[in-house]
Protein backbone atom coordinates (compact mmCIF):
# COMPACT_ATOMS: atom_id res chain seq x y z
CA UNK A 1 0.00 0.00 0.00
CA UNK A 2 1.42 3.32 -1.06
CA UNK A 3 1.81 5.86 1.82
CA UNK A 4 -0.23 9.14 1.89
CA UNK A 5 1.13 12.15 0.96
CA UNK A 6 -0.61 15.53 1.43
CA UNK A 7 -0.33 17.85 -1.91
CA UNK A 8 -1.17 21.62 -1.91
CA UNK A 9 -3.74 21.85 -4.98
CA UNK A 10 -4.25 24.88 -6.14
CA UNK A 11 -5.98 24.38 -9.56
CA UNK A 12 -3.16 25.70 -11.68
CA UNK A 13 -1.13 23.41 -13.83
CA UNK A 14 2.15 23.27 -11.80
CA UNK A 15 0.12 20.92 -8.43
CA UNK A 16 -2.02 19.77 -11.13
CA UNK A 17 1.50 17.71 -12.71
CA UNK A 18 3.01 17.82 -9.12
CA UNK A 19 0.21 15.09 -8.26
CA UNK A 20 0.37 12.87 -11.23
CA UNK A 21 4.12 12.64 -10.56
CA UNK A 22 3.68 11.68 -6.37
CA UNK A 23 1.61 8.92 -7.78
CA UNK A 24 3.78 6.74 -8.97
CA UNK A 25 4.80 6.36 -5.23
CA UNK A 26 2.29 7.67 -2.98
CA UNK A 27 -1.35 7.96 -2.60
CA UNK A 28 -1.71 11.93 -3.36
CA UNK A 29 -4.56 13.54 -1.00
CA UNK A 30 -5.34 17.04 -2.57
CA UNK A 31 -5.72 20.16 -0.39
CA UNK A 32 -7.23 23.62 -1.90
CA UNK A 33 -6.53 26.08 0.57
CA UNK A 34 -8.94 28.53 0.33
CA UNK A 35 -9.03 32.14 1.31
CA UNK A 36 -12.54 33.09 1.40
CA UNK A 37 -14.34 35.63 -0.78
CA UNK A 38 -11.57 38.08 -1.70
CA UNK A 39 -9.38 37.15 -4.18
CA UNK A 40 -8.97 34.65 -6.78
CA UNK A 41 -10.40 31.37 -6.11
CA UNK A 42 -9.26 28.19 -8.01
CA UNK A 43 -11.33 25.63 -6.10
CA UNK A 44 -13.55 24.49 -8.65
CA UNK A 45 -10.49 23.83 -11.03
CA UNK A 46 -8.63 21.79 -7.93
CA UNK A 47 -11.54 19.60 -7.16
CA UNK A 48 -11.96 18.92 -10.97
CA UNK A 49 -8.43 17.91 -11.09
CA UNK A 50 -8.68 15.10 -8.06
CA UNK A 51 -11.92 13.82 -9.65
CA UNK A 52 -9.86 13.65 -13.16
CA UNK A 53 -7.00 12.17 -11.79
CA UNK A 54 -9.02 10.20 -8.95
CA UNK A 55 -7.18 11.15 -6.18
CA UNK A 56 -8.77 12.45 -2.74
CA UNK A 57 -10.05 16.06 -2.32
CA UNK A 58 -10.40 18.71 0.66
CA UNK A 59 -11.03 22.30 0.79
CA UNK A 60 -9.22 24.25 4.08
CA UNK A 61 -10.54 27.69 4.95
CA UNK A 62 -6.87 29.41 5.69
CA UNK A 63 -8.86 33.07 5.76
CA UNK A 64 -8.15 33.92 9.17
CA UNK A 65 -4.54 32.98 9.57
CA UNK A 66 -3.91 34.80 6.27
CA UNK A 67 -5.51 37.97 7.77
CA UNK A 68 -2.95 37.31 11.06
CA UNK A 69 0.49 36.53 9.32
CA UNK A 70 0.14 38.22 6.01
CA UNK A 71 -2.90 40.73 5.16
CA UNK A 72 -2.89 42.35 8.08
CA UNK A 73 1.48 42.59 8.10
CA UNK A 74 1.13 43.50 4.63
CA UNK A 75 -1.29 46.85 5.30
CA UNK A 76 1.09 47.79 8.00
CA UNK A 77 4.28 47.48 5.70
CA UNK A 78 3.09 50.03 3.45
CA UNK A 79 1.75 51.97 5.81
CA UNK A 80 5.02 52.45 7.31
CA UNK A 81 6.84 53.05 4.18
CA UNK A 82 8.30 49.72 3.52
CA UNK A 83 7.69 47.07 0.22
CA UNK A 84 6.08 43.87 1.41
CA UNK A 85 6.81 40.36 0.33
CA UNK A 86 3.59 38.51 1.15
CA UNK A 87 4.55 35.09 -0.63
CA UNK A 88 7.57 34.74 1.88
CA UNK A 89 5.61 35.43 4.80
CA UNK A 90 2.93 33.17 3.86
CA UNK A 91 4.80 30.20 3.08
CA UNK A 92 6.00 29.59 6.51
CA UNK A 93 3.49 30.79 8.78
CA UNK A 94 0.21 29.59 6.44
CA UNK A 95 0.29 27.40 3.72
CA UNK A 96 2.49 25.00 4.94
CA UNK A 97 1.51 24.72 8.35
CA UNK A 98 -2.62 24.56 6.78
CA UNK A 99 -0.80 20.99 4.94
CA UNK A 100 1.07 20.02 7.56
CA UNK A 101 -2.15 19.88 9.98
CA UNK A 102 -3.73 18.12 7.29
CA UNK A 103 -1.05 15.66 7.07
CA UNK A 104 -0.64 14.64 10.64
CA UNK A 105 -4.51 14.14 10.86
CA UNK A 106 -4.32 11.54 8.39
CA UNK A 107 -0.88 10.22 9.69
CA UNK A 108 0.95 11.23 6.51
CA UNK A 109 5.11 11.78 6.61
CA UNK A 110 5.10 14.65 3.68
CA UNK A 111 3.53 16.97 2.20
CA UNK A 112 4.26 18.52 -1.30
CA UNK A 113 3.36 21.40 -3.58
CA UNK A 114 4.09 22.71 -7.17
CA UNK A 115 6.91 25.02 -6.25
CA UNK A 116 10.31 25.21 -8.65
CA UNK A 117 13.03 24.38 -6.16
CA UNK A 118 14.52 21.00 -4.43
CA UNK A 119 15.00 19.45 -0.88
CA UNK A 120 17.99 17.47 -0.05
CA UNK A 121 18.88 15.40 2.69
CA UNK A 122 22.42 16.31 4.71
CA UNK A 123 22.71 14.05 7.43
CA UNK A 124 19.68 15.30 9.92
CA UNK A 125 19.94 18.85 7.71
CA UNK A 126 17.00 19.25 4.64
CA UNK A 127 19.05 21.58 2.37
CA UNK A 128 17.00 24.08 -0.04
CA UNK A 129 18.37 23.82 -3.43
CA UNK A 130 17.42 26.30 -6.33
CA UNK A 131 14.87 24.78 -9.33
CA UNK A 132 15.98 24.99 -12.92
CA UNK A 133 17.35 28.73 -13.27
CA UNK A 134 14.09 29.58 -16.04
CA UNK A 135 11.52 29.63 -12.96
CA UNK A 136 13.62 28.64 -9.56
CA UNK A 137 11.34 29.89 -6.82
CA UNK A 138 13.78 29.16 -3.75
CA UNK A 139 13.25 32.84 -3.30
CA UNK A 140 10.50 32.76 -2.10
CA UNK A 141 10.81 29.85 0.14
CA UNK A 142 13.72 30.51 2.00
CA UNK A 143 11.76 31.62 5.38
CA UNK A 144 10.89 27.70 5.73
CA UNK A 145 12.31 26.22 8.82
CA UNK A 146 13.98 22.89 8.73
CA UNK A 147 11.15 21.32 10.96
CA UNK A 148 8.96 22.14 7.77
CA UNK A 149 11.67 21.21 4.90
CA UNK A 150 12.25 18.21 6.61
CA UNK A 151 8.63 17.31 5.76
CA UNK A 152 8.58 18.75 1.99
CA UNK A 153 8.59 17.27 -1.14
CA UNK A 154 8.92 19.31 -4.60
CA UNK A 155 8.45 17.32 -7.10
CA UNK A 156 9.00 19.79 -10.22
CA UNK A 157 12.52 20.69 -8.68
CA UNK A 158 14.65 19.51 -12.06
CA UNK A 159 12.09 20.30 -14.49
CA UNK A 160 11.33 23.81 -16.46
CA UNK A 161 8.06 25.20 -16.41
CA UNK A 162 7.90 24.54 -20.48
CA UNK A 163 8.12 20.89 -20.06
CA UNK A 164 5.41 21.18 -17.33
CA UNK A 165 3.00 22.24 -19.80
CA UNK A 166 4.05 19.46 -22.15
CA UNK A 167 4.06 16.94 -19.21
CA UNK A 168 0.57 18.56 -18.59
CA UNK A 169 -1.15 17.99 -22.08
CA UNK A 170 0.31 14.85 -21.99
CA UNK A 171 -1.09 13.37 -19.11
CA UNK A 172 -4.21 15.10 -20.12
CA UNK A 173 -4.63 16.96 -17.19
CA UNK A 174 -7.85 19.41 -17.74
CA UNK A 175 -6.16 23.00 -16.53
CA UNK A 176 -3.67 22.08 -18.56
CA UNK A 177 -3.66 25.43 -20.72
CA UNK A 178 -4.69 27.31 -17.87
CA UNK A 179 -2.51 30.80 -17.74
CA UNK A 180 -0.17 31.24 -14.48
CA UNK A 181 -1.46 34.12 -11.94
CA UNK A 182 0.97 36.47 -11.64
CA UNK A 183 -0.68 38.52 -8.78
CA UNK A 184 -1.17 38.04 -4.89
CA UNK A 185 -3.57 35.56 -4.51
CA UNK A 186 -5.86 38.22 -2.52
CA UNK A 187 -5.82 41.05 -4.19
CA UNK A 188 -7.38 40.60 -7.33
CA UNK A 189 -6.21 42.91 -10.37
CA UNK A 190 -2.88 43.30 -8.37
CA UNK A 191 -4.49 46.76 -7.09
CA UNK A 192 -2.93 46.47 -3.93
CA UNK A 193 -3.75 50.53 -3.65
CA UNK A 194 -7.43 49.85 -4.12
CA UNK A 195 -7.20 46.63 -1.84
CA UNK A 196 -5.60 48.94 1.39
CA UNK A 197 -8.08 52.02 0.39
CA UNK A 198 -10.84 49.29 0.61
CA UNK A 199 -9.62 48.35 4.27
CA UNK A 200 -10.24 51.62 4.77
CA UNK A 201 -6.14 51.71 6.29
CA UNK A 202 -4.29 54.58 3.91
CA UNK A 203 -2.46 57.30 4.20
CA UNK A 204 -2.83 60.69 2.80
CA UNK A 205 -1.22 62.20 0.18
CA UNK A 206 1.63 64.53 0.67
CA UNK A 207 4.54 65.87 -1.14
CA UNK A 208 7.17 64.76 -3.06
CA UNK A 209 10.68 66.36 -1.92
CA UNK A 210 14.30 66.92 -3.56
CA UNK A 211 17.06 65.50 -1.94
CA UNK A 212 17.68 69.01 -0.43
CA UNK A 213 13.97 69.58 0.39
CA UNK A 214 12.33 70.99 -2.24
CA UNK A 215 8.62 70.52 -3.33
CA UNK A 216 8.68 69.09 -6.20
CA UNK A 217 4.90 67.77 -6.63
CA UNK A 218 2.50 66.21 -4.95
CA UNK A 219 1.92 62.20 -4.31
CA UNK A 220 -1.10 60.09 -3.87
CA UNK A 221 0.11 58.47 -0.58
CA UNK A 222 3.49 56.71 0.62
CA UNK A 223 1.38 53.56 -0.07
CA UNK A 224 1.77 53.53 -3.69
CA UNK A 225 5.86 54.02 -4.14
CA UNK A 226 8.75 51.41 -3.34
CA UNK A 227 12.26 52.37 -3.56
CA UNK A 228 13.97 52.85 -6.79
CA UNK A 229 10.38 53.28 -9.04
CA UNK A 230 10.78 55.80 -11.59
CA UNK A 231 7.49 55.23 -13.15
CA UNK A 232 4.05 56.60 -12.36
CA UNK A 233 5.61 59.44 -10.93
CA UNK A 234 3.59 62.15 -12.23
CA UNK A 235 6.50 64.79 -11.70
CA UNK A 236 8.01 66.71 -14.82
CA UNK A 237 11.54 68.23 -14.42
CA UNK A 238 14.68 68.53 -16.29
CA UNK A 239 15.74 64.69 -15.29
CA UNK A 240 14.17 61.37 -14.70
CA UNK A 241 13.30 61.01 -11.46
CA UNK A 242 13.44 57.76 -8.95
CA UNK A 243 12.22 57.46 -5.40
CA UNK A 244 14.74 57.11 -3.22
CA UNK A 245 13.52 57.78 0.40
CA UNK A 246 9.63 56.98 1.61
CA UNK A 247 9.22 59.31 5.52
CA UNK A 248 6.10 58.16 6.45
CA UNK A 249 6.41 60.47 9.76
CA UNK A 250 6.61 63.57 7.53
CA UNK A 251 4.49 61.86 4.75
CA UNK A 252 7.06 62.87 2.25
CA UNK A 253 8.53 60.66 -0.95
CA UNK A 254 11.89 61.91 -1.91
CA UNK A 255 13.16 61.89 -5.39
CA UNK A 256 16.56 61.74 -6.87
CA UNK A 257 18.04 61.49 -9.83
CA UNK A 258 18.71 57.76 -9.56
CA UNK A 259 22.00 57.73 -8.16
CA UNK A 260 22.05 57.73 -4.47
CA UNK A 261 20.14 54.40 -4.18
CA UNK A 262 23.44 52.68 -4.69
CA UNK A 263 23.90 50.88 -1.58
CA UNK A 264 26.75 48.35 -0.46
CA UNK A 265 26.21 47.41 3.15
CA UNK A 266 22.84 46.31 3.74
CA UNK A 267 21.34 45.68 7.33
CA UNK A 268 19.13 42.74 7.65
CA UNK A 269 16.99 41.21 10.85
CA UNK A 270 15.33 38.09 11.77
CA UNK A 271 17.52 35.51 9.78
CA UNK A 272 16.31 32.15 9.25
CA UNK A 273 19.45 29.77 8.69
CA UNK A 274 18.83 27.05 6.70
CA UNK A 275 22.30 25.30 5.71
CA UNK A 276 23.59 26.31 8.67
CA UNK A 277 22.86 26.65 12.67
CA UNK A 278 23.57 29.91 12.92
CA UNK A 279 26.18 32.57 11.14
CA UNK A 280 29.28 32.73 13.51
CA UNK A 281 31.92 34.55 11.59
CA UNK A 282 31.81 36.31 7.56
CA UNK A 283 31.07 34.37 4.66
CA UNK A 284 31.42 34.72 1.42
CA UNK A 285 28.04 34.19 -0.40
CA UNK A 286 25.91 35.24 -3.63
CA UNK A 287 23.08 37.28 -2.38
CA UNK A 288 19.43 37.97 -4.29
CA UNK A 289 17.53 40.84 -2.64
CA UNK A 290 14.53 40.66 -4.43
CA UNK A 291 12.16 37.97 -6.37
CA UNK A 292 14.34 38.42 -9.97
CA UNK A 293 17.34 36.13 -10.82
CA UNK A 294 19.71 39.24 -10.39
CA UNK A 295 22.25 38.02 -7.89
CA UNK A 296 25.32 39.80 -6.28
CA UNK A 297 28.67 38.72 -4.82
CA UNK A 298 28.33 39.53 -1.11
CA UNK A 299 30.06 39.34 2.49
CA UNK A 300 27.74 38.61 5.02
CA UNK A 301 28.61 39.20 8.63
CA UNK A 302 26.96 38.38 12.04
CA UNK A 303 25.64 41.30 13.95
CA UNK A 304 23.63 41.06 17.83
CA UNK A 305 20.36 41.89 16.49
CA UNK A 306 20.39 40.45 12.65
CA UNK A 307 23.11 40.30 9.32
CA UNK A 308 25.10 42.97 8.01
CA UNK A 309 25.41 42.22 4.45
CA UNK A 310 28.66 44.20 2.37
CA UNK A 311 28.09 43.93 -1.49
CA UNK A 312 31.32 43.56 -3.28
CA UNK A 313 29.89 46.05 -6.18
CA UNK A 314 26.81 48.62 -5.23
CA UNK A 315 23.48 46.94 -5.04
CA UNK A 316 20.64 49.30 -6.73
CA UNK A 317 17.84 49.92 -4.26
CA UNK A 318 18.17 47.23 -1.62
CA UNK A 319 14.51 47.89 -0.40
CA UNK A 320 13.51 47.72 3.26
CA UNK A 321 10.39 44.36 4.13
CA UNK A 322 12.09 42.66 0.85
CA UNK A 323 14.39 39.54 1.78
CA UNK A 324 18.04 39.04 1.28
CA UNK A 325 18.38 35.25 0.29
CA UNK A 326 22.06 34.20 0.57
CA UNK A 327 23.20 31.22 -1.72
CA UNK A 328 26.81 28.91 -1.73
CA UNK A 329 26.03 27.65 -5.29
CA UNK A 330 22.61 25.99 -5.75
CA UNK A 331 22.25 26.14 -1.95
CA UNK A 332 20.17 28.47 0.26
CA UNK A 333 22.27 29.02 3.40
CA UNK A 334 19.47 30.98 4.72
CA UNK A 335 17.80 34.76 4.38
CA UNK A 336 16.71 37.64 6.12
CA UNK A 337 14.45 40.71 5.92
CA UNK A 338 16.11 44.25 4.81
CA UNK A 339 15.89 46.88 7.38
CA UNK A 340 18.05 49.54 5.86
CA UNK A 341 21.08 50.09 3.74
CA UNK A 342 24.05 52.93 3.14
Amino acid sequence: MKPNIVLGLSGGVDSAVAACLLMEDYTVIGVYLSIGSEGADGEADARRVAEELGIGFRSVDISEALEQHVKAPFAADYLSGRTPLPCARCNPLVKFPALLAVADEIGAEYVATGHYARVESAGERALLKRGREANDQSYLLSRLPQNILQRVIFPLGNYEKVSVRAMAAEFGIPVAEKPDSMEICFIPGDDYAGWLERRGETPPPGDFVSTDGGVLGRHGGIHRYTLGQGRGLGVSGPRRYYVSAIDPAANTVTLSDGSDLEKTEIFCACPNWIAIDRLTAPLEVAARFRHSKSEAPCTIRPMENGVLVEAHSPVRAPTPGQLAAFYEGDTVIGSAWIESAE
